[in-house]
């Protein structure tokens, strides 16, 4: 007798479990994880890197994982805040799945750590629909990008918990139109937290941060019923028009794993700063972080 089986469905359940669980663990540890997802080019690393260097100032101990497809750009980037970052290379990956977050983390991150902020690799396609254990799920946009976006990629949005608008200060400039943005954010996610804000001007920095330390560690996200059977039932809203990487494929498969590859250590994990104490001494920033790569 034949039997159907939803490998999409398979690999989502797996990976929900597996979130579950790294909650707990971070939750152990007093860890607050914020999975910060958006389209390539929505200034989420300037704005991340103002969050972190805030933190430092107000001694709250935060750290940064950061994927990508290629390049340390980011991870160089953030370590200039001073606080303890990480670079993750997905070798065409288009996503961080729960599994490789926990395999990264483990032995790196300080144990005096508060907030956990994730960035994501830049897609609001393929990350919609992956738990990574966090407390606090965002999604940023800029408004150089339009005001349709959420109504153009739903899953992304409807599974946010805060929607963290970009670089306001060019919003003139670009005649955003702030008023049907707002609409289609409640449209696909009514009564959604809206903040505005721009790394240029420092606008929202000290919000977005009160706001992680606000979300208490453990707590699922919010995920409307509709939105996650959507993610569940489709995957993805352009059936993987992404970037795919050698041998890449979201079904189990000899040609891909979804198990995190060794870690390799390029570099000094953390940078000195006020909260972190290391028997090393000082870090350069520009050196101050790790890279491990996910083999695909």
């Amino acid at each position: 007798m034949c039997r159907t089986v939803d490998l999409r469905h398979a690999v989502l359940a797996k990976n929900d479990d597996l979130a579950t669980e790294l909650r707990a663990e971070l939750t152990a540890r007093g860890v607050t994880a914020v999975n910060l997802m958006s389209s390539p080019g929505s200034g989420k690393t300037a704005l991340l890197e103002r969050v972190l260097a805030r933190a430092g100032e107000r001694h709250v101990h935060a750290a940064a994982l950061t994927a990508d497809l290629a390049t340390e750009n980011d991870a160089r980037r953030l370590a200039r805040s001073g606080a303890p970052v990480k670079q993750v290379l997905t070798g065409g990956l288009c996503h961080l799945e729960a599994e490789q977050v926990r395999g990264h983390l483990t032995g790196w991150l300080p144990r005096d750590t508060r907030v956990l902020f994730v960035e994501n690799v830049g897609n609001l396609v393929c990350p919609a629909g992956y738990d990574l254990g966090e407390s606090l799920r965002v999604v940023l946009m800029s408004v150089t990008e339009g005001e349709d976006k959420p109504v153009k990629y739903p899953t992304a949005f409807g599974l946010a918990q805060l929607v963290v608008l970009t670089k306001t200060d060019l919003a003139q400039a670009v005649e955003f139109d702030a008023d049907a943005f707002a609409a289609h954010v409640q449209q696909i996610n009514p009564g959604v937290e809206v903040l505005r804000t721009s790394a240029r001007t420092g606008q929202g920095v000290e919000e977005l941060l009160d706001r992680a330390l606000a979300t208490c560690a453990g707590v699922r996200p919010h995920q409307p019923v509709l939105a996650r059977q959507h993610a569940r039932g489709h995957g993805h809203e352009h059936g993987h028009s992404h970037e795919p990487g050698p041998g890449h494929s979201h079904e189990p498969g000899p040609e891909h794993s979804h198990e995190p590859a060794p870690q390799h250590a390029h570099a000094t994990a953390t940078a000195d700063e006020p909260g972190h104490a290391h028997s090393d001494g000082p870090v350069p920033a520009e050196a101050a972080f790790q890279t491990a790569s996910d083999g695909s």
